[in-house]
């Protein structure tokens, strides 16, 4: 018997059917071992000792697998195909070898591309040993980002409290945003004028030329500044005759794109489909590790995580085939077409991602998917077979035009293009994205008959105005694919640097554009300022090639990291000398438009608008910055630091506080305020004045006396409960506006309903709300069944008091925030639940033994010296994260 170690209980329940009953397959579920997340799990002053440290959950799953071993033949590694997946294999060899239960027994990797019968059995014939140099690259990026994180964070912490954690690719991909809103705020707008005519040929069709020359010079985009020079354009034109100097039609070839990759992937199902980076490799994972179809398990893509853009020489033959059967023998060109990346260090180590099989068209698969699923199928089905198409043959015809008015003449063109033959556009055209021109995309319409040397009549000349714009905010595309032209990050690190910004809540998304938040810009702005060359866009990717070099066998791992700490750490201990005052005073200068935003009135944004005399300035609490007079206490005037601009905020502090009535029952005045954390309401003064935040929404400027009242009255009682005859009332809380009824509390969908909602309404949500919640009347209801535990039971996704959650038998896993219920997939459902149940108290009997095997697990060989480096609480880890 041979035991075969995968990642996914799913997908060793596939591979196991594939190789028969000879073999054992086993799951990991991931990494089986971490760093712990605190301070000294690496030790530089040990010339990098790191100390791994194995959970409750993964101790179990690896003595499964060591007690597997002990009665076989031979073990064979099968993880993911990537840095990770070999980090993995090394970790489970390491491991076992500590136990003593491989005595001598043969050891393989192997590595499949695809979950098909025949990649596996594939692999399983060629087996290979593990990648050192691979290894040896994933201990070095592990220990740098470590490094990175756990000791630029706490001077963060120290030196700019509210700041959540830094990171090395994290940092460098926050600065990207910020330095784009920079861009934007700096952005000044100037006019331009575009000149058209619409012109009728003598048969009677109508096209239109734009202007592009007068008095005897090409015009530059946006060369006519302003109204006046618009006009005198624009007489010329409404008094000229028009004569065709030439036309000119040529043909044009244009090529399809290579297969997807992993970011060209993210970027086409954000701009196609409106998927978010992490819910396209969710849907693409479970892709890639199969679904039934008709009662057997099959991957359909190839692996996901890779900056590959060739296909395997077989998967370019089965997808000529393909093109002939699917679309005729003329869409497929005399010779298979090759594709090399330009992308910035680039590893190319696996294929493109492609449909594991193209005769499984969308079509004959549709039955089987999810609608998601389909459409993500569908797009790598499309790009991968089109990647392999004839050219599109188009005919591109410009005509050249002559205005003379009285010996003043200008050149106007006309171009249009006409689709001669479709090619690959049959199968898949990109799509624009945040403003960019697509490579398939033409704006030119089609143009009539049109001869040299005739004339032609005028219908009507067009002048418009406009504005030039401030580059796009990034979306996540965008931001994806400037990252990978950088050479920042790798395909495996897009997705989970995205999320860290968002959770952090350095960035929020807002009709998909990344826009930074003002403590994500603090911190971008303190990096610039203390760690310049840590935030340098070279600098990281030049450590990015380095740990490509270190997975080639060019360099040695253990030196890149002495070569980065010398540096690194001196930058640390110079901030230790380093002064509040002198970050504030940095961080003024680097956020002047975000500080000081320009006033209504034209006054000096730096001169306190309440006491007249102050200067304002950033200040630092224990829960962020804000907006500050030096005239503090005699002058207690405090703003918001808003990302939004300052007029919000502003519109308040101008005249704090605002008087907005009194209160007819105790008399006490209404104030509309500005503090720290935002505008609110407060009634009567002193400490035992009533105060009520700006529900999220709310502007201040749309405040008045009612909604003041309003929200100042809250909570707002509705009625008696029909049957309990107790109060039901309304209000808003940590977590949003809720109903209120014996003790219980049930979410209401806006702020509005908070002040609108009626009795009946009340006791249907109390009613809907108590159906669901766990231990209530009724058993809460499964939003998704996932399938059954590999230890039996079914796995279900259902909502509770505090929100979704994963239920496994007596395990119930809340769901992390953010997690879309619908998206969770049995793998991530699994590691939930392993993570709950190794959280769960042991019994006395078994207390002991456990706390052994944990102790057995994380021993090293001597005692470690305390490293050089802050001590902080560290950010929660999670169980495999591939940054």
């Amino acid at each position: 018997m041979n035991v075969v170690v995968v990642e996914s209980p799913a997908k060793a329940k596939t591979i196991n059917k594939y190789l028969g009953s000879g073999y054992k397959v086993l799951a990991s579920f991931g990494h089986v071992r971490d760093l712990p997340a605190k301070d000294g799990s690496v030790l530089p002053d040990q010339d990098f000792e790191m100390l791994w440290e194995v959970d409750g959950a993964s101790a179990k799953r690896l003595k499964d697998i060591a007690d597997a071993v002990k009665s076989s033949d031979s073990l064979f590694l099968a993880t993911d195909p990537d840095r990770e997946g070999e980090a993995i294999s090394w970790h489970v060899l390491d491991m076992l070898n500590k136990k003593r239960v491989l005595n001598g027994k043969t050891v393989k990797r192997v590595v499949f591309n695809a979950i098909t019968k025949k990649a596996v059995l594939d692999a399983m014939a060629d087996p290979r040993d593990i990648d050192v140099p691979l290894v040896d690259a994933y201990l070095a990026r592990r220990a740098l980002d470590y490094l990175v994180g756990f000791n630029l964070s706490p001077v963060l912490w120290r030196k700019l409290p509210g700041a959540r954690s830094a990171g090395r690719v994290q940092s460098v991909a926050l600065r990207l945003v910020c330095d784009r809103e920079s861009e934007i705020e700096r952005f000044i707008s100037e006019e331009y004028w575009n000149l058209s005519a619409l012109l009728k040929t003598p048969r009677g069709d109508e096209f239109e030329a734009k202007l592009v020359a007068a008095d005897g010079k090409r015009l530059q985009p946006r060369a006519i500044g302003n109204g006046e020079e618009a006009g005198k354009l624009k007489a010329l034109l409404e008094g000229a005759t028009y004569v065709v100097d030439t036309v000119e039609a040529k043909p044009v070839k244009r090529n399809p794109g290579p297969p997807f990759t992993t970011s060209t992937l993210q970027q086409a199902a954000s701009s196609k489909l409106g998927f978010s980076a992490s819910r396209t490799m969710q849907i693409a994972q479970k892709l890639y590790e199969g679904v039934d179809i008709g009662g057997e398990t099959v991957g359909l893509i190839t692996y996901m995580r890779t900056d590959g853009v060739q296909m395997a020489p077989e998967a370019i033959d089965a997808a000529r085939k393909a093109i002939v059967d699917q679309f005729g023998q003329r869409y497929m060109p005399e010779k298979a077409r090759f594709y090399s990346t330009k992308a910035k260090n680039a590893q190319e180590a696996h294929e493109a991602i492609r449909p594991t099989d193209f005769n499984q068209s969308p079509d004959r698969v549709r039955q089987y998917l999810d609608a998601d699923q389909l459409r993500l199928y569908d797009l790598v089905w499309k790009r991968g077979i089109a990647s392999q198409m004839a050219s599109a043959e188009i005919e591109r015809t410009t005509a050249e035009i002559t205005a003379d008015n009285k010996g003043e003449k200008a050149g106007l063109r006309a171009v249009g293009s006409v689709i001669r033959f479709d090619g690959f556009i049959a199968a898949y055209t990109d799509q624009k994205e945040d403003g960019e021109q697509s490579d398939d995309g033409d704006e030119d319409g089609r143009l009539p008959e049109i001869n040299a040397r005739e004339n032609l009549a005028k219908q009507k000349i067009n002048s418009t105005q406009h504005f030039t714009e401030p580059p796009p905010r990034y979306s996540e595309a965008t931001l994806i694919k400037k990252m990978e032209e950088l050479g920042i990050g790798r395909p495996s690190t897009y997705a989970a640097t995205l999320a860290t910004l968002r959770d952090r809540e350095y960035v929020t998304i807002d009709k998909r554009k990344l826009i930074p938040q003002a403590k994500g810009r603090l911190v971008t702005a303190f990096l610039e300022s203390f760690f310049t060359k840590y935030v340098e866009y070279d600098f990281t990717a030049d450590l990015e090639e380095k740990l490509d070099r270190i997975s080639a066998g060019e360099l040695n791992w253990k030196q890149v990291l002495r070569d980065f700490w010398k540096d690194f750490f001196s930058q640390i201990e110079d901030t230790k000398e380093l002064r509040v005052t002198n970050v504030l005073d940095s961080l003024n200068e680097a956020l002047a438009p975000l500080v000081f935003p320009k006033r209504e009135d034209g006054g000096d944004p730096r001169i306190c608008q309440v006491c007249g005399t102050g200067n304002l300035s950033l200040k630092l609490g224990k829960y962020g910055a804000f907006v500050g007079c030096s005239n503090y206490p005699e002058c207690n005037y405090t703003r918001q630091l808003s990302s939004e601009g300052g007029s919000e905020a502003e519109g308040v502090a101008l005249n704090e506080p605002k008087n907005l009535g009194s209160d007819p029952v105790t008399g006490e005045e209404l104030t509309l305020r500005s503090g720290r954390f935002g505008p609110y309401i407060q009634r009567g003064e002193g400490k035992e004045a009533k105060r009520s935040s700006l529900p999220k929404g709310w502007k201040p400027e749309d405040i008045d006396y009612e909604k003041a009242m309003a929200l100042i009255s809250l909570p707002r009682d509705i009625g008696k409960h029909p049957e309990t005859g107790k109060m039901i009332s309304s209000g808003i809380g940590r977590y949003g506006p809720f109903l209120l009824h014996d003790g219980g509390y049930a979410n209401l969908e806006s702020v509005e309903d908070v002040f609108s909602i009626g009795l009946n309404r009340a006791v249907t949500v109390i009613a809907e709300k108590a159906s669901k919640a766990p231990g209530g009347r009724t058993a809460a209801a499964a939003l998704k069944e996932l399938g059954d535990h590999p230890d039996g039971g079914a796995i279900t996704v259902r909502d509770g008091k505090y929100g979704p959650y994963v239920n496994w038998g007596k395990v119930n896993a809340t769901l992390p925030k953010g997690t879309d219920p619908q998206a969770l997939t049995v793998e991530e459902a699994l590691a939930l639940i392993a993570a709950k149940a190794g959280k769960a108290p042991a019994s006395k009997s078994k207390a002991k033994p456990k706390a052994k095997a944990a102790a057995a697990e994380t021993k090293t060989t001597k005692t470690a010296a305390k490293p050089k480096t802050a001590k902080a609480k560290a950010p929660a880890k999670t169980k495999k994260s591939k940054e």
